[in-house]
């Protein structure tokens, strides 16, 4: 029987139908489970299941998406990511790794102690503090403290404007999370890295200060310098993922600096751009993975 290789995600979109195929390719089982279907069981026959179907039988687990939803939504799916591991099943990336990732608080800090180069941020939920931060920095960044794509971040350098923002988001009970604005020429550099290795890299050259591909950012790829190449490894070691996104920046000063980091990347974008099988190099790495894993257990 072949290998079963689980693809956890909220649709069967463009990533997980390549994730499926690049699985099928290597004569493994792909097994599409909807993460809003999860079921954990204890007690008798413990396991996890999405109606009826167990997900502790595959031999990986590939997590694509972690949807919005309530807050005891996003734990119990977290929670169902950390027992499968327990019950030995390898979840790339991992439920550590992508809480580490999702909050960017979180990966601010971790980069930072780490020595990696990250901007200055605060984080608060305090307005006074944050608009006081806002004043002190000048041109910043306000961004939503979970989020991607460059949804709902804003930009300012006014007073008032910050003042007005600030005020909304405490309204919902947001977290602010204000960074420093880096002059960057209106381009950045998303470098995909599998392993210990960046498989590709793009720059993606924005139509305003925003770079991000779904803002129609326009791509092209991009080899890195060892610099550059050496960032992006040590952010994914620092986080502890198998595989990540990493937006490296280079600001007009010529310092160089770890933006983001992106536990569960796309690569509809990059794979336009360059000859690398993204989504096979995926399957490979986990391949390798679980392969690595089993021989240690026989020994």
């Amino acid at each position: 029987m072949s290998a079963r290789i689980g693809i956890l995600s909220s649709q069967r979109g463009y990533h997980a139908l390549a994730l499926e195929e690049a699985v099928r390719s290597r004569d493994c089982e792909p097994v599409f489970f909807n993460i809003t279907r999860l079921a954990g069981r204890i007690g008798d026959s413990p396991g996890v299941e999405v109606r009826g179907e167990r997900l502790d039988g595959c031999r990986a687990l590939l997590v694509r998406t972690i949807p919005t939803g309530s807050l005891e939504q996003i734990i119990f799916r977290m929670d169902v990511l950390h027992r499968l591991e327990k019950l030995g099943i390898p979840v790339v990336n991992s439920g550590s790794a992508i809480e580490r990732t999702v909050d960017k608080y979180y990966t601010s800090f971790l980069l930072a102690d780490a020595g990696i180069p990250t901007p200055r941020s605060l984080v608060t939920e305090d307005f006074e503090t944050a608009l006081n931060a806002c004043n002190d920095m000048g041109d910043v960044v306000i961004k939503p403290l979970f989020g991607s794509e460059g949804k709902g971040i804003v930009r300012t350098s006014d007073e008032e404007t910050a003042y007005r923002v600030l005020r909304a988001w405490e309204l919902n009970r947001y977290i602010f999370y204000i960074q420093e604005y880096l002059p960057h020429f209106q381009k950045d550099i998303r470098a995909f890295v599998i392993g210990n290795e960046v498989v590709a890299a793009m720059q993606r050259n924005g139509k305003g200060w925003k770079t991000n591909y779904s803002k129609g950012a326009e791509l092209a790829p991009v080899e890195l310098g060892q610099r550059m190449e050496e960032l992006a490894l040590e952010a994914v070691r620092t986080i502890g993922l198998n595989y990540a996104g990493v937006d490296l920046m280079q600001s007009e000063d010529g310092r160089t600096y770890v933006i983001e980091i992106n536990s569960i990347p796309g690569w509809r974008g990059l794979q336009k751009i360059t000859d690398v099988d993204i989504p096979g190099r995926i399957v490979d790495h986990v391949l390798e993975k679980t392969n690595a894993k089993a021989q240690t257990r026989d020994k």
